[in-house]
C-alpha cells in the first residue's frame, strides 16, 4: 500500500478523465490519496474530491505564487474548513521565488498567517519552496512551526537542509524528479535521510517520473518514486512502501 501525500486530482489536466485515472491509482496500489488545494476553485475540488471518495483526504490553503490574491476572507474561510474530518493539513504555503506575481513581502506575510492558522487548528503545514530556502527556513523557525511540523513537499533541497527541516519537525516528501538521471540532490537525499522520515508524493499533474518524464503526471506514478528510493537505499520497494505509509498515516492522523 502506498500514499500518494501530495496530488492535484483537482487540476484541469484531469477534467475528462478523473474517474480512469483514480481507478488506476488503485489497481497500482494507491490506497490513499490527498488532494492540495491552493485557491478557492482548487480548493472547492478537493473539498468536493474528499466528501465523494473515503480514500482521498484534502489539504487547504494559499499557494505563495497568488498570494497578492489572498483576503482575510480566504484566510477565516480556511479556518472553517480546517474542522471538516477529512481536511488534513493546511497548504500549500510558503515561498515562490521564481514568479514574480506576488512580492516577496505579500507571501512572506501570508505564509506567516497560514502557520499561525495551522497552529491555531492543529494541523500539519505542506510547505511549497522555490528559489527560497534560506527564508522559507528562517520563517519557519521564527514563527514555531514546529509546533504542528508537517511536510517540505517536492524538497529539492540538500540533504542539509532537510536536516535542518527534519529538526522543525518536518517530512521530507519526494516526488517524481528522484527518479531523474541528474538529478543528484533529490538523490543524495534519498540516501541518507532516515526512511522514518521520508515521505511519497506525485505533485500530479506536474513532474511525472521518469519513464513519464514530460507528460501527465498521475498518481498511479508514485510507485515509481517509492521504486527509486527502494533503490537507492538497497532495500524492498515494499519496506518504502510500509514504512512512507505508516509516517504519512501518523501525520496526517488517518486511521
Amino acid at each position: 500500500m502506498l500514499i500518494d501525500t501530495h496530488v492535484h486530482l483537482n487540476a484541469e489536466q484531469y477534467e475528462e478523465d478523473i474517474d480512469q485515472v483514480i481507478e488506476r491509482a488503485l489497481e497500482a496500489g494507491i490506497e490513499r490519496m490527498v488532494v492540495v488545494g491552493f485557491d478557492r476553485p482548487t480548493i472547492l475540488k478537493a473539498m468536493e474530491l474528499a466528501e465523494k471518495h473515503s480514500f482521498i483526504y484534502a489539504v487547504v490553503g494559499w499557494h505563495p505564487v497568488d498570494a497578492i490574491d489572498c483576503t482575510e476572507a480566504d484566510l477565516k474561510w480556511i479556518e472553517e474548513l480546517a474542522a471538516h474530518p477529512k481536511v488534513v493539513g493546511i497548504g500549500e504555503t510558503g515561498l515562490d521565488y521564481h514568479w514574480d506575481k506576488s512580492p516577496k513581502e505579500v507571501q512572506q506575510e501570508v505564509f506567516r498567517k497560514q502557520i499561525r492558522l495551522a497552529q491555531k487548528v492543529k494541523l500539519p503545514i505542506i510547505i511549497h519552496n522555490r528559489d527560497a530556502t534560506a527564508d522559507v527556513v528562517r520563517i519557519l523557525q521564527e514563527e514555531e512551526a514546529e509546533i504542528t511540523g508537517g511536510i517540505m513537499h517536492c524538497f529539492s533541497g540538500s540533504v542539509e537542509t532537510a536536516k535542518q527541516c527534519i529538526d522543525m519537525n518536518f517530512m521530507i516528501s519526494l516526488g517524481g524528479p528522484v527518479t531523474f538521471k541528474n538529478a543528484k540532490m533529490p538523490k543524495q537525499v534519498a540516501t541518507e535521510i532516515p526512511l522514518d522520515y521520508l515521505l511519497v508524493e506525485t505533485d500530479a499533474p506536474y513532474l511525472a517520473p521518469h519513464p513519464h518524464r514530460g507528460k501527465r503526471n498521475e498518481p498511479a506514478f508514485v510507485k515509481l518514486v517509492a521504486e527509486q528510493i527502494a533503490e537507492l537505499k538497497g532495500i524492498s520497494v515494499e519496506e518504502v512502501a510500509e514504512i512512507t505509509t505508516r509516517n504519512a498515516m501518523k501525520l496526517f492522523s488517518i486511521k
